[in-house]
């Protein structure tokens, strides 16, 4: 039988291990099918969805280059995180049954891996998307529930990761 704390870090390099494998999914699908996200990426930009009484369109960009600078930039993001998150699973792997100090020291690109993705889709889907180009207010091109979905696993995975490292027993 396993120890409890073996199981512990078990639990969390998995976590990670998982949420590298949907950033990496995710940049799969942002590289291979580009146009169906840059849609999502230009109209929420243009605001052309939003209410149309709306007294913040004065917001909207209208210029394609920065649609695509904006979209590689958070594939560019997106990718950042994947490795980051596949090479902290990693480590914590080869690590399991490490002292408690080198097992915790073994978590900083995971740690990496999470803020990345906490800056994607809090600061950018939320706050930049939501709150300046108002895609709470459209029906089509409002990605927020995702985006929420995503940043409550991160952090519940960046709680976890903090949670005490105890001396693995067999």
């Amino acid at each position: 039988m396993y120890s409890t704390a073996l199981l512990l870090r078990i639990a969390k390099m998995v976590s990670v291990f998982a949420i590298g494998i949907m950033a990496l999914l995710i940049v799969i699908g942002n590289t291979t099918d580009y146009y169906t996200n840059y849609y999502f990426v230009e109209h929420v930009m243009k605001m052309d969805t939003i209410f149309p009484d709306s007294k913040i369109h004065y917001r909207h960009i209208d210029n394609p280059v920065l649609f695509h600078i904006g979209y590689i930039f958070i594939i560019t993001m997106e990718t950042a995180m994947t490795f980051c998150c596949l090479k902290g699973s990693w480590l914590l792997f080869k690590n399991l049954k490490s002292t408690p100090g080198t097992f915790h020291a073994s978590k900083n690109w995971a740690v990496a891996g999470l803020i990345t993705g906490i800056i994607i889709w809090f600061l950018g889907f939320e706050v930049i998307g939501g709150e300046w180009f108002a895609m709470w207010q459209s029906s089509t091109w409002n990605g927020l529930g995702s985006a929420e979905r995503i940043i409550s696993f991160l952090g519940l995975t960046m709680i976890l990761l903090h949670f005490k490292d105890e001396s693995v027993s067999e």
